[in-house]
Order: C-alpha cells, then structure tokens, then sequence
C-alpha cells in the first residue's frame, strides 16, 4: 500500500498533468535547476542533501566539524564523511542539529582497532556526488558503498549499495551532532529483528533539545553491537550488521515528542520499500513550490541561481509536530493538536527583512501558521520568539523581530489567527525590560556603558516599535499607536551631527570615545556585527526621517555615495560577518540589505538600479562560494529572488516594494485565487540596467515602487530598460516610496 504522503503527491502531478492541452508542452521540472551546493563553499554555511520544502527532515552528509564554515555540518573545501545526519541548519553563523548519524560501513572496519576520532570516516570525492532537490548521493571510497538519501517530511530515507563481498553493517551514532552541542542523555535500542529506536538531548545553541527516532531496516538484525555507551546509563554508538552485501534500505522517522511519534511519523508517510517512488514525490513537492515563480531568460547560469536562492528559501523554517499534531512547545512540554502546523527554526533578525515578506506572496497558505506558532511560542516562554530553535529560545541577534512577521501580515489582511492576542504578544515584548527595553522605555536610549550593541539593538527596536504603531492604527488603537510612533523615531537619539553617524551615547549624554566609522569589535561594542558606516543607513521605517537628518537629499545621496566608494579595509577584530563588500556596504550581512533601495526615497531610483544589477551579477554565482556570506536560513537568497525580479521591500511590514533593476525578461509569479503577476522587462540585457519607462496594466506608471495590494490584483508591470539612467523616472515627489502603510 503506497503512503498517503505520496499518493497525494503524485495524485496532484497526474491532475495537473492530465488538465493540460494536448498542444501545450510537458510541464517544467525546474528541480533541474537547482543546485543545492550553491553556498556550501566560502561562507555560505547551507544545507547540503535531501529535503522537501520546509520538512523537518534535512538527511545529509557530515564531515567532521573543522571551524566555524562546518556550522551546516559540511563544507565543499571538505573529503571526508563520518555519517548521514537528519537535521541540520543552513546558512546560520552557529552550528548545532545534526542529530542521528549513520554511517554505512564493511568488515573493513574494525572497532577498537583505532583509537582516532570517528573511525569508521572515509574519504569520498565530488566527482562521484549528486546534489538535487530533495535527493542526494554520494560514493564511499573505504568502503566502496553508494548512498542514496531522500525524505518525506518526518522521515529520512536511505539506500546503501554494498559493493564489496561480506556483510553490510550501519553504525548509529549519537555524540556527534555538528560539533558545536554536547550530548546529555541518548541511547539506541534494538526493538525487534528490523527494528532499532532511540533519543538524542542534547545541550548546545539550543540549551535542551530532545529528538527521537524510529528506524526500519530492509534486512533483518544479524548483530547489535556496543561501541560505545553512556556510563551504563545508554548506548551512544552501535553497530549494526546486516547478513550479505547487496542493497540496504532504513526508514527513519524523527519526533520532538517520543520514539512513539517518530514510529507514527514514519508509518504514517512511508509505508513501504519503493525509493523511487519516494524520491519522486519528494522531487514534485520542490518542483510545485519552485514553480510558483516563472522566470524567462537565456542566461541559463542566471536561471540556476535564481531557483537555487528559492529553494534555499525553503529549508527554514522547519516543520515541528508531528503526524498527528503534537509537538514539543517552549515550555518543554508536549502539546496536542492545535489545529495548525507547528515550526520552528525561525532566524528571524535575518528572515523578517525579505523572507518573511516573499513568503506573503508564494506561500501565503503558511503565513498563519508560522504567525501561530510564534503566538504559542509567546503563550509558553512569556515572550515572542528572538531565534526559535527546536522548542529553545536561543535569544540570538538583536531587536525583537517576530513583530514585523506578524505586522505585516496582519496588514496584508492574513487574519487566520487571534489579532487582539498577537497585539498583546507584540506590545509585551516590546515593553519588557529585555536587553534594554527598560532604558528605551525610561530614557529613549540604551547608554552605550550599561552593555554591548547599543546603537543595534534600539535601532532595531525602532524597526519593531514602527510596525507595532502600523498594527495599532489598523486597529484602531490610537494610544498604543502615537506612543510606538514615538518610540520608533529613538534612531534620532543616536545621530551625532559632527560625525553624521549613529553612535554610542553614554549615560551622561556623551559620546563615547575615539569613534572609528569603521571600526568593528564582534560582540564587544555599539553595534551587532557591523560598523558605524553600515548601521547609519538601519531606518528602513523613515528613510526621509533619515534624509532630514543628514541634511537634506542632496547630503544624503552624497553620504550614500560614499558608502559604496570609500574603501573595504577592515580593522583587527572585525566580524567575519562584515562580508560582499562594495566599500562599505556589507551584502554578506543582513543589516545592509535594503540600503541600496534607499536613493528611491531620495528620487535617484537609477542609482539603486545600477547597485542592485551590480550585486546581483558579483554577489550571487553558480559556484560553491556562490554567496558571499551566511546563507541565513534563507533570507541571502530571499534578497535574490526578489531583487532579481525587480523589487525589495525595504520597510518590511508596509506593503510595498522598491523597484531595482529586473534581472530576468520574464518574471511570473502564481498568486491565490488563480491569479499572476508578471514583471516584464522589454530591452532587458547585460548593458540596458535602467528603468525608462514602465507600465502596469497597460497603463503609464511613474512611481519607482509597487504595493503588494497591486501585486495581488494580478496583471502585468512591463519596464522598458535601457544603458542611460532616465534620472527623471521616479524623481517626482508623489512618485517615491514613503514612509506609511500601503
């Protein structure tokens, strides 16, 4: 009996398959173009093996942790593997997950005979790997085995060909994860003759995380063996042996609840030993998400960079509950069925910038649930999630950002959760005293002497605070709304007039000294893993606030000019985070990502043009070191999709969307209710960056942006580009982006 998971799948392929015209061509796999090892190279730090769109299984190679570009548990510059783990983070700048590893192994290997780190490691070479969407494969030299991984949701599947005579044995190992936790508790357990289970805790970025697993194999049992166990206590690594060579296969579920629903989980999606099967359903449900954004153009390097930024937009966040439900909350504790689907792996001071935002437009079905689960996360931690991993609050990154997630769609007109709770969530972590929160609330400003990243964190608050006073308007809550429109102009309490920069205030009201624009301490000074040039330009709420305070627009287009001008030197101590530099601007960190859309606000849209086209064609390649910095959980790649098609939206809870320079001569974006949006771009080439002119519906349009309520009406916006700027398009006052709700 084939699995629901897939027989769903597959029943939707053949409808839309066979509801197509005779005439019409055979449907796109745009899986083909996707290349997972974009960005597993340089500092990109992705998940690299197989997954479906935001799974809670991520089964892919481990190497053996060798520095901070291993935070995924695996690096392109790396040749040797010590197993196949289940979860894994990408593009994050800590490591953690990796839990449950297996390792394919022959007689070859001896336990004990060794007393190295991970015996039983082998090299392997990436001449004999495959990346894909949802599938991954890879040679074992040491032990001349093939692997094959693919994954359903909650269930990792695995296939082994043993090529050499003599048995086939797994080892089961659950220390390791990426190297970056500690293992508190754990064991594995033979339950009968196909069947092993177990748990892993462990204490790592996420302080106590519990997952479980179920695992069937193909074969029988033939042997369990400890190597090594947990002072009597559990079994921490066994191997397991299997009569023969030949074709292995292992089915493993995984749960946050119980080895009880990791088993449900595994039953429940994968019900028998067709890998084909599950590899190709697993293969539709990326290829039904990818193709909800058509784009056309000869550049086929372009084309694989593009659908390889939308899939990595849609490993995190990742699926929490189970089969039925459940899921492990918060508090520690497991919660029934709430009538949605629970996640987790919410990087939201990355994600809410362009992920979040792009999600309103090709995932809308989601938006609710991810706005649920931080409203569940609230109701069990006292607070809305900072950096939510695995029922842990890991309180990483600044500002309190779940706020813009759930502002925005709230003023989308999502309402498929509790607005009056997600208000009160929103304005009590807002006026908690966390990470001062009291100081703003007190006296408007953090005192650069009372703790590090002072200047980020109210800057970031001031972001928050905007989108609460936006939700606080539409509902009509005009107190809490002039009171947060307050709070989010307190970016003014850190500009300096003499320096034209935002920087450190004292408790005494002075600035602290010596000030280098430059300069940057990782975790150690004003800002949050950036420097005075990057964070001046953080007001994506009121950029002509911003305008005003550097003097004006001729000023500040000056100032911006010499942000991408002046020279990238960084001093001693600097964040590896300061990365894709164009001067000063950082692409390869998430505080700079809307600031080349800021000469819209000053009605010198050309200028964002020629940056983005710039970044776009130098920041993003078809390579491994394709990204030129932390991946994110997708919002790199978010940036990308976007800005490619031609717009970004630099207040990410007002509704609109900068216009930059369109990448692609066709962009067609599927919308609810059978609808789409195109973006046209006529004259488009290497040379023709700029705008001249543009249409929407047929229609002149004149404004150098688009609100999302346009977008969902459908239609067509055509730009006719060009090698010149056109400096009058966009320039006109009413013709700018502006600093409200749309």
């Amino acid at each position: 009996m084939k699995s629901a998971y897939y027989t769903i799948i597959l029943s939707i392929l053949v409808i839309s398959f066979s509801c197509q015209k005779p005439a019409q061509n055979k449907a796109t796999d745009y899986t083909q173009f996707v290349d997972p090892l974009i960005g597993s190279g340089y500092h990109g730090h992705v998940f690299v093996g197989a997954s479906v769109p935001f799974g809670a299984v991520q089964l892919g190679p481990n190497n053996e942790t060798q520095g901070w570009d291993w935070c995924s548990g695996y690096h392109y510059s790396d040749s040797i593997l010590i197993g196949f783990s289940h979860t894994r983070l990408s593009g994050t700048g800590i490591g953690d997950l990796g839990d449950v590893v297996f390792m394919p192994v022959t007689d070859d290997f001896k336990p004990g005979a060794d007393t190295i780190a991970y015996p039983w490691k082998s090299k392997y070479s990436h001449e004999k790997e495959v990346a894909q969407a949802g599938y991954y494969s890879l040679h074992i030299d040491r032990y001349n085995i093939d692997a094959e991984l693919t994954a359903t949701h909650r269930v990792g599947f695995h296939r082994y060909k043993f090529n050499n005579e003599g048995d086939s044995k797994i080892v089961v190992e659950l220390k390791y994860g990426t190297g970056w936790d500690k293992i508190t508790y754990g064991s594995v357990e033979q339950v009968d003759k196909n069947t092993i289970q177990g748990y892993r805790f462990s204490k790592g970025w996420a302080e106590d995380q519990k997952i479980f697993f179920y695992t069937q194999f193909s074969k029988e049992i033939k042997s369990f063996e400890v190597l090594e166990a947990n002072d009597g206590e559990g079994i921490l690594t066994a191997l397991v042996g299997f009569e023969s060579n030949g074709e292995l296969l292992a089915k493993t579920g995984i749960s946050a609840t119980s080895a009880e629903g990791a088993k449900n989980n595994l039953l429940a999606e994968i019900n028998d030993w067709d890998f084909e099967t599950i590899k190709k359903a697993s293969q539709a449900s990326w290829n039904k998400e990818l193709s909800k954004i058509k784009v056309e153009t000869n550049n086929l390097s372009d084309k694989k960079i593009f659908y390889t930024a939308l899939y990595h937009t849609m490993i995190a966040p990742s699926l929490f509950n189970d089969a039925n439900g459940d899921y492990r909350g918060a508090d520690k504790q497991v919660h029934q069925n709430p009538g949605y689907q629970t996640y987790t792996t919410f990087s939201l001071w990355d994600t809410y910038r362009a992920a979040h935002p792009l999600f309103t437009l090709v995932q809308p079905e989601r938006v609710n649930d991810f706005v649920n689960t931080m409203l569940a996360i609230y109701d069990q931690q006292g607070k809305l999630p900072v950096w939510h991993l695995h029922a842990n609050e890991t309180n990483c990154m600044v500002g309190y950002h779940a706020i813009p997630v759930i502002a925005d769609a709230y003023l989308k007109g999502f309402r498929g959760f509790d607005a009056e709770k997600a208000f009160e969530a929103m304005k009590a972590s807002a006026m908690s005293d966390f990470r001062g929160v009291d100081f703003v609330k007190s006296q408007g400003y953090i005192p650069a002497d009372s703790q590090v990243e002072s200047v980020a964190r109210a800057m970031e608050y001031a972001i928050d605070d905007w989108c609460i006073a936006a939700m606080a308007s539409a509902m009509g809550k005009t107190e809490d709304a002039a009171y947060f429109s307050k709070r989010a102009k307190y970016y003014e309490n850190y500009f300096d007039p003499q320096t034209r920069f935002m920087r450190g205030k004292m408790a005494d009201g002075s600035w602290r000294t010596p000030f280098n624009p430059v300069a940057s301490q990782h975790n150690a000074d004003d800002y949050c893993e950036g420097n005075a040039w990057q964070y001046l330009w953080l007001v994506p709420q009121n950029p002509e606030g911003l305008i005003e305070l550097l003097g004006g627009e001729e000023p500040f287009v000056n100032k911006l000019d010499s942000l991408f001008t002046i020279s990238s030197e960084q001093t001693e101590g600097a964040s590896s985070d300061i990365s894709g530099l164009i001067g000063q601007y950082a692409h390869g960190n998430e505080p700079s990502h809307h600031t080349t859309y800021m000469y819209a606000f000053a009605g010198q849209q050309w200028k964002t043009a020629s940056l983005v086209r710039e970044i776009c064609k130098t920041m993003y390649t078809d390579k491994n070191d394709g990204l030129c910095g932390n991946e994110d959980c997708g919002q790199m790649s978010a940036w990308y999709v976007l800005s490619s098609m031609g717009m970004y939206p630099v207040n990410p809870a007002a509704g609109v969307y900068v216009f930059g320079s369109p990448l692609f001569d066709k962009a067609e974006i599927s919308l609810p209710e059978g609808k789409t949006f195109s973006i046209v771009a006529e004259n488009n080439s290497a040379e023709n960056i700029y705008i001249q002119s543009a249409e929407l519906n047929g229609q002149p349009y004149t404004k150098s942006f688009i609100t999302h309520k346009d977008i969902l009406a459908g239609g067509t916006l055509k730009f006719v580009m060009g090698n010149q700027p056109n400096t009058a398009f966009g320039a006109a006052l009413e013709d700018r982006p502006k600093s409200m709700v749309y």
